[in-house]
């Protein structure tokens, strides 16, 4: 269900942190005369992104303090999950729901065969049936498209690369030979650029996940509703910035923090007005 757009975007955004990791690569081989530090540092980044991806479902749910609920104690959730799961002929995921009135949603897992669907309280209360479908289905998607093996070696890349870049400020190798402040200047705009390009991958998975969502329900108003109202509720209570829910909050459907305009230059999720208005466009109608 990928648009070819999107994916060409995503192709592209990753081809460009590999060459900013390679670069910077040979940028240390030249001073250092060895390629040890990036290939011990890429040797750690693979590690941490293999322990991520296979246990991103728990992290994300512990973070949340996510509780499993049954089929008796959430049947139209269920119902609903059901409903897509077999649309989409794809197995029933584990259903969860978070202990907390910020409304937000999440799915995660590295196929569809270990995925969980996480709903707060708050978007159980906040949004009417026809609006919660429309976010299920955007969740599910995250899930069949691999966005969670997506976001972890974007995450995996852009950590090697801020190491890296570290390592040059610190280590910079025979200054004599090499211009300092070239090396200051790589050092410090790598890691910037690399999290930045992290969060338009980012961002454009949201986009995928918008468009093949309503695909699945065949309803992409009732999801540009249910995105209004979830912005609106998480400005009115926005999850506090610990460090547990800032590593989780790239799977959830919205923001969850309220910020500035550097908190927005970084917020792995698109603006909010423009996902509503893709939708709009979807359906071929403003929303009333």
């Amino acid at each position: 269900m990928h648009k070819h757009y999107n994916g060409l975007k995503t192709a592209a955004l990753f081809g460009v942190l590999w060459a900013v990791l390679l670069g910077l690569g040979a940028l240390i081989a030249a001073n250092t005369r060895s390629t040890a530090p990036i290939v011990i540092m890429a040797l750690i980044g693979v590690g941490t992104t293999a322990y991520g991806y296979w246990n991103s479902d728990k992290i994300a749910l512990r973070s949340m303090q996510a509780y499993p609920v049954s089929e008796a104690q959430a049947p139209q959730l269920y119902q609903m999950v059901r409903e897509l799961s077999v649309r989409a002929n794809q197995p029933m995921p584990r259903i969860f729901v978070s202990p907390t009135m910020a409304p937000n949603a999440f799915a995660t897992g590295r196929n569809p065969q270990n995925a969980a669907v996480c709903c707060t309280e708050g978007i159980l209360q906040l949004l009417s049936p026809r609006e919660l479908r429309g976010v299920l289905g955007h969740e599910l998607m995250h899930v069949y498209n691999r966005d969670i093996l997506t976001s972890s070696v974007a995450a995996a890349i852009a950590g090697v690369i801020t190491s890296v870049g570290q390592m040059l400020l610190f280590f910079g190798g025979d200054r004599r030979n090499s211009n300092p402040l070239a090396l200051i200047a790589m050092a410090l705009l790598a890691p910037f650029a690399a999290t930045l390009i992290q969060v338009a991958i980012s961002r454009t998975r949201e986009y995928d996940a918008d468009e093949d969502g309503s695909e699945l329900t065949g309803d992409p108003l009732a999801l540009a509703s249910a995105l209004r109202k979830i912005h609106q509720g998480v400005q009115a209570a926005p999850l506090p910035q610990d460090q547990r829910l800032v590593n989780a909050s790239h799977l959830m459907i919205a923001n969850p923090f309220r910020g500035g305009a550097m908190t927005k230059l970084f917020a792995t999720h698109p603006p909010m007005q423009d996902r509503i208005a893709r939708l709009e466009r979807m359906a071929g109608r403003p929303l009333t």
